[in-house]
This record gives structure tokens, C-alpha cells and sequence, in this order.
């Protein structure tokens, strides 16, 4: 089964850090940054960093396991994270180079209903679940984060 590891990376002015898909012939779609656990990896949260490092050139503190999604073949682990520095010009990753995949751009959208409803943020069972989590205050700025 593939694993594969996301972050809901929160900014110091409680921002969350998501990446915009734009493919020829496919609407707008917007995803968390992360990717494939690789054999190299130590651990998810090895993979996550590295994912981190490659995708933003940024480093999180990682907080907690916040959901995972099952399918056939796949299983996606998301974390929540708090991030303090990224460089998008300073990513690494070999899917930015890599003919035909389109474009990503790194955006910060407001922690809120409101910020997730003004995406389409795949997939849609993470973005219904980061709803709820808002919306009952899990997500906030005590202790769970």
C-alpha cells in the first residue's frame, strides 16, 4: 500500500500554507504540501519533513496525527504542524521540474470556514474535516496547537 504524508502547516499569524494546482484542462485545485513515504524514510514524519523541506524549503514543528484517509491502494496520514519559515523559491522537489505537471503556487489562506470555503481544497473529506475542526475550535491557539 502507498503511504503518503500532509501538513496543515500554521503560520505564526494563523495562516495555513497550501499549494495552487493549476493543470492544463483541469479547474484550479488547491492540496496540502507533503507526498510519498519513501523506503528511505525513517518514519511519516521523517517523510513529512523531508516533503517540508522539498516542496517549500521550510522546516514545522509537527503537533499531532490529525487524520487518515484509506482507500484500495492508498493510505494519506495528515499532520498539523506550525511552520515559522519557508522560501517557495527555494524548493527542491523533482515534480517542479517535471515536464507537464503544470504549475504550483504557494498561497497562506486565513484558518477559517470563510479561507477553506474560498478554495477547492483537495481532497474534499480533508477540508470537511478541517472545517468541523475549526468550527468546534480544535484547531485555535491553546493547547491543541
Amino acid at each position: 500500500m502507498i503511504e503518503r504524508v500532509r501538513a496543515v502547516l500554521v503560520t505564526v499569524d494563523d495562516k495555513m500554507l497550501v499549494i495552487r494546482r493549476t493543470k492544463p484542462g483541469i479547474p484550479m485545485y488547491w492540496v496540502l504540501p507533503g507526498g510519498g513515504v519513501e523506503e528511505s524514510d525513517k518514519s511519516r514524519e521523517a517523510a513529512l519533513h523531508r516533503e517540508i523541506h522539498e516542496e517549500i524549503a521550510g522546516k514545522a514543528d509537527i503537533i499531532r496525527l490529525l487524520h487518515t484517509m484509506e482507500s484500495d491502494d492508498e493510505c494519506q496520514f495528515f499532520y498539523l504542524a506550525r511552520i515559522a519559515t519557508w522560501s517557495f523559491e527555494d524548493r527542491t522537489g523533482p515534480e517542479f521540474s517535471a515536464e507537464g505537471r503544470g504549475e504550483y503556487a504557494l498561497e497562506e489562506i486565513p484558518l477559517t470556514v470563510e479561507g477553506l470555503g474560498s478554495i477547492d481544497l483537495k481532497p474534499e473529506e480533508i477540508a470537511h474535516v478541517l472545517r468541523g475542526a475549526i468550527s468546534a475550535g480544535a484547531l485555535g491557539d491553546d493547547a491543541t496547537l
